[in-house]
């Protein structure tokens, strides 16, 4: 899962991607400062990994992944060539979701691109150039298919003529998914999935102007203290959980991957034993043979069956003979539809 962190310069978008990520990308106090693209890579904590991990005494573990890539700030006129421009969009579209960072304070140590905190003024310059942006590439696109007319430039066209309609009229293709179901090859910006991360602080003010935004859209919202976050990943691990307690934190990085999970539909499920570990991610939905697929090709090619049973299930009675004791180990064929926290031996055959 791949997320780009975007936004105005100076909402916090660096200090969020720092905190998340702990890489320590410049965040500094003026326009501009991230150019080109910092990346981080971060393992996802999941209780269930390190409860499979200690019960089966695992040599190596292997967590999920989520890459984080801190896009440099938007500015109005993007999509002219403002800013960085073409160049920002174009990190834009390479990600699966957008995480547009929307800072809700007013701080007069920290510069506001536009002079004033203004949440909703904020968002539409933002998504008006992601708009734009769409808009440029559909009509372009549409007008190429309609000159060639080829088979499948046929079979594009109308929804193209769909997507260039929506965004005429003002709304993201996001809000009317059954156009792009099959212009994936577009990258279509304003269909990505999108979650807002209100940047907060005690001075908050227009969290709900956002929450509205959100819920127009088909988005979500995620608040964060990007500040607090920041001191709190300075502390030794131990030190974390005692001041998130202490404070009523939760865990920044633990909101955003919630988020991106929901908003791409995915799921987790395991092998595990001793030589290791490892957590795998799917879309919901996915069948036992796809899954098989993400551990080896061979897995999805050869499939049998596959013997499962949940990790709740290994919570609760202690041990994988009494999963079989009690009935709990499945053994499923290629209907099966994986499910989030399953435990999964694949048998295969090549």
């Amino acid at each position: 899962m791949e997320i780009g962190i975007v936004g105005l310069p100076n909402v916090g978008k660096s200090s969020l991607f720092n905190a998340l990520t702990k890489v320590g990308a410049s965040a500094s106090n003026f326009p501009f400062t991230t150019i080109e693209p910092n990346v981080g890579v971060v393992s996802v904590p999941d209780e269930r990994l390190d409860f499979l991990t200690k019960t089966f005494n695992s040599v190596k573990v292997v967590p999920t992944t989520i890459k984080f890539v801190d896009i440099a700030g938007l500015v109005k006129g993007a999509s002219q060539g403002e800013g960085l421009g073409n160049k920002f969009l174009s990190h834009v579209r390479s990600v699966d979701a957008i995480a547009e960072v929307v800072r809700v304070f007013d701080d007069s140590n920290v510069i506001h691109v536009h002079g004033q905190v203004d949440p909703d003024s904020d968002i539409k310059t933002i998504n008006t150039e992601l708009l734009l942006a769409d808009l440029e590439v559909a009509t372009k696109a549409l007008e190429h298919a309609k000159k060639s007319k080829t088979l499948d430039d046929l079979y594009v066209i109308k929804g193209l003529e769909g997507v260039v309609n929506t965004l005429d009229a003002g709304q993201t293709i996001r809000t009317k998914p059954e156009l792009v179901k099959d212009l994936a090859q577009f990258q279509f910006l304003t269909a990505k999935p999108l979650m807002y991360i209100a940047n907060i602080s005690e001075r908050s003010k227009g969290i709900e102007s956002v929450q509205s935004q959100a819920d127009n859209e088909g988005a979500m919202l995620v608040t964060i203290n990007v500040k607090a976050e920041l001191e709190v990943v300075e502390l030794s691990t131990s030190e974390q959980a005692e001041y998130r307690a202490e404070l009523g934190l939760k865990s920044g990085l633990d909101k955003v991957i919630k988020a991106g999970y929901e908003l791409l539909g995915l799921i987790t499920f395991f092998t595990a034993g001793p030589k290791e570990a490892h957590a795998w991610t799917v879309t919901r939905g996915a069948k036992a043979p796809t899954a098989a697929g993400k551990i080896h090709t061979d897995f999805e090619k050869g499939f049998i069956r596959a013997q499962v049973y949940n990790v709740k299930d290994l919570e609760e009675l202690g041990s994988e003979t009494a999963i079989r004791q009690a009935g709990k180990l499945r053994s499923e064929g290629r209907e099966y539809v994986v499910q989030d926290g399953d435990v999964v031996e694949f048998l295969f055959n090549v």
